[in-house]
């Protein structure tokens, strides 16, 4: 949900959505939404994925957020920088957050990605938010389970990809349960309890959300957690997600 907000104030108007692991918890998410989802069997990576939506572009550009990142970045300065660069992609770095695998030269250009392409340092870090061109995703073989990446290092060979530096706004990987509950904890993206949870009696809770209809029996904790809705909790939990059963 924050990634379309985001990507809705930048102007997107059309989404498409890649699904794997538990399709079925979308339903209903698009309403009111211009929304198409891409089931993915197997899993084909960020590369693949775009590859899997070709059919469906439109002309002019697409803007790519990756769905384990949380950030509140005036995305329509990656899209105007994109659309008046005349490049084929243009990256969103920031300069301080994470491990920076993104290098920039003087002129502020990629000049290298993993230091895999010309040994050269990193200097900031990829948020995983970008713009392409449709052009693009000629570069992405078909039917492939395929990273992005190579297709940025064929292009930084081609100076052909650019980048803008956007260290205003919130910006947190939530790719693992340790940086997913860091950024509950740093940024409040929650209320930390919703009225309508269930608490038994004698349950404490520290430092942790709690989603709607979720229960937390008598007498538990639960610390330095995030608790889905409707998922149950007894006993003690400390440093988790907690999801409800299937």
């Amino acid at each position: 949900m924050w990634a379309v907000e985001n990507c809705e104030a930048a102007g997107c108007q059309r989404f498409a959505v890649n699904t794997h692991h538990l399709p079925e918890k979308w339903q209903g998410f698009d309403a009111g939404r211009d929304i198409t989802f891409f089931h993915e069997p197997i899993l084909l990576e960020t590369g693949g994925g775009l590859k899997n939506i070709e059919g469906w572009l439109e002309e002019g550009s697409l803007l790519i957020h990756n769905g384990d990142i949380f950030s509140s970045i005036d995305l329509r300065k990656l899209v105007n920088k994109h659309e008046t660069s005349g490049d084929e992609v243009t990256l969103a770095v920031r300069s301080t957050g994470g491990e920076k695998r993104i290098s920039l030269d003087e002129n502020g250009r990629v000049a290298d990605v993993r230091s895999e392409v010309c040994g050269l340092p990193g200097t900031h870090i990829f948020t995983g938010i970008y713009c392409v061109n449709r052009s693009f995703l000629r570069r992405i073989p078909a039917g492939k389970v395929i990273a992005v990446i190579p297709a940025f290092q064929d292009l930084v060979r081609e100076d052909g990809i650019g980048a803008i530096v956007l260290d205003e706004g919130d910006w947190m990987d939530l790719g693992d349960v340790e940086s997913y509950l860091a950024a509950h904890r740093t940024l409040a993206l929650e209320q930390p309890m919703h009225p309508e949870a269930i608490i038994g009696e004698g349950a404490v809770i520290e430092r942790s959300v709690i989603g709607k209809g979720a229960m937390i029996a008598p007498g538990a904790r639960v610390t330095d957690s995030v608790v889905w809705p409707r998922a149950c909790v007894s006993g003690e939990v400390r440093g988790m997600v907690i999801t409800p059963d299937p």
